[in-house]
Parts: structure tokens; sequence; C-alpha cells
């Protein structure tokens, strides 16, 4: 579908063939790059009919008299007021699927880095301290039970990964998923105290803000492992961190963050730490399949056709 006369709004960079295929498309208002951005809703408010990207405040849509949808980046869509949008009978989809391998491999990746000492190895040997000795001993994953927070699709992913490499899967939720094989917990204190890794793949929110407590982090204890692939906030991080730092909490490995970029520096000192830049879903052939559903999904609205991911 091509229709120039559907202005829509880039509310951030997107990758490039995103952005060339919106650009072939529709006529692309960047509210990233405008110097006023106040100045720049006001010129082009009236004729936006949707929004490309996240980061999507209810200010933003009560701006936007003629908004139809807003076309989510990713599959987490926390950084788009949802109520705001229904009230205001504005579609929302995201970009789920397209992105369950490329952050369930990231996960095991995450991993097996750490129970490895991965990246420390690799400065070990770059900075000429093998021949004096080796590393020592470090844990591997078979045998260890992996407790799920999260058995959405990325987590079932996670979960067969996970058996794999010869690990008991369990997992807690809102539910129990009684086609699920895997032994499911209704309190995450009591799966962290069962478990020897904690990995976490639920969504971010309200709902779900430092669900990893203090508590459940010290029930997780000094020889368990944390991974966060989520979102930060879902993490009580000071806590985190002083627990990594005295031991209380064996390890974490860390692709996300509460305030990232940004993030405490203390992380940087930690051996026991992995740490990524939020690259779950970082490949080129996932960010296409996902800037592709972007798309898919505006030209099914303006087709009048249903929506392919909608979540609102």
């Amino acid at each position: 579908m091509t229709d120039k006369a559907i202005a829509i709004l880039q509310t951030h960079k997107l990758l490039a063939s995103c952005e060339a295929a919106l650009a072939e498309r529709f006529t692309v208002h960047k509210l990233h790059e405008a110097a006023d951005r106040a100045a720049f809703i006001a010129e082009h408010a009236p004729s936006i009919r949707a929004i490309a990207g996240g980061a999507v405040s209810a200010e933003l849509i009560g701006q936007l008299p003629a908004l139809e949808i807003i076309a989510n980046f990713g599959v987490g869509y926390d950084s788009i007021d949802t109520n705001a949008a229904r009230a205001a009978n504005v579609r929302v989809t995201n970009t789920p699927n397209v992105l369950n391998d490329a952050v369930a491999e990231l996960t095991i990746g995450l991993m097996i880095a750490l129970a490895r000492r991965i990246p420390q190895a690799d400065q070990f040997v770059r900075q000429g301290k093998w021949p004096a000795g080796n590393m020592g001993l470090f844990s591997e994953l078979t045998g260890k039970t992996v407790g799920i927070l999260g058995l959405g699709r990325i987590g079932k992913e996670i979960a067969s990964r996970a058996q794999a490499m010869k690990m008991r899967v369990v997992y807690y939720g809102r539910k129990r998923q009684p086609s699920e094989p895997h032994v499911f917990y209704d309190s995450l204190v009591d799966m962290a105290r069962d478990s020897d890794w904690l990995v976490i793949i639920a969504p971010g929110g309200q709902g779900t803000e430092r669900i990893v407590s203090r508590e459940v982090l010290e029930a997780l204890g000094p020889q368990g492992h944390l991974v966060n692939v989520a979102r930060g906030t879902l993490v009580d991080e000071p806590a985190m961190l002083e627990l990594l730092q005295s031991g209380g909490l064996g390890g974490a490995a860390l692709d996300v963050f509460e305030n990232e970029p940004s993030m405490p520096e203390g992380f940087f000192a930690l051996d026991n730490v992995v740490l990524s830049p939020h690259m779950g879903s970082a490949t080129t052939q996932t960010r296409n399949a996902m800037g592709a559903l972007v798309v898919a999904n505006l030209d099914a609205h303006f087709a009048g056709e249903p929506l392919i991911s909608a979540v609102v």
C-alpha cells in the first residue's frame, strides 16, 4: 500500500529498512529530529494519523486529534500510555514473535558467559596472564534448575533451550499453564529459593515494577544467578548491586537496567557480573523482521484489514 496523503509521526530512529519502507508508503514526520519539538507537533498535529515507534505519552496522544494507530517497534510497549490510547480510540500494535529466537539465544549466551566467566577469560588471555597459571574453576549449566519469571512466547523459547543444556525448568507467572510440562510456582520467593538461576522475561510496567525484590534476591542466594533480559524496572537494582558486592547473590547477567543507558558504576568493578547494552533483539535478521511488522500493521490498518499484532 502507498498513500502519501497519509501523514505519520516517527518518534525515534528506526532501522534503515523500516524507515525506507515507511517513506515509500507515507509522508513521514520525524519528531526525534525536530529542533523545537513543541513547534513541530503544533505544525503537523492536525494531519498525523499514525505513529511509528514508541515513547508515546498521554500528552502526545492528546495533541494529535487525527491519530488512529500507534505501531510500536518492539514487543514491549510499556513506553506507550495504552490507557490514554484506549480512551482516545487509538489502536496500538507491537512486534511479537519475530524476536523470540534472538532474545532466547542471547539469554542462554549470557548464562554460559556468566557460568564460565567467558568475558573475564578473554581479558585474562589478552592481558598476558595465562602463562602465570590458569584462571580457576567455575560452574556449568548442566543439572541446574532455572526458574523463569514470565513463561510467555520468549520464556518458552528460553525454556526449550535450557532443556537442551540439560537444565530443569520451573516457572512463575500470573497463572499455571496446564499444557506446559514444567513445575509451576505461585510464589516467586519460593521459586527463587529452589532455583540455581532466575531468568526474568516478564513485561515491564507498573504491575511488575521491582517484582524481583530484595527478598527474592536473598532467596536466590550466594550460589544463585540472576539473568534479566526484560526490563530493568523489574528488579530492585540497588539491592541487587549491594548483594552482588557482598556475596549475598552469586552473580548476574544483565541486558537491561533501570535507567539505561545510565547505570550504577558499582557494577563495573564486579567480577561476578556480565553486562550487555540491551541487545536482546539486536540482530540484523530480527530487527528487519520487526521493522517489517511495524509497516505491515500500518498497511493493514489503512487498508481496513485486521491488525496483525494488536495490543489495544
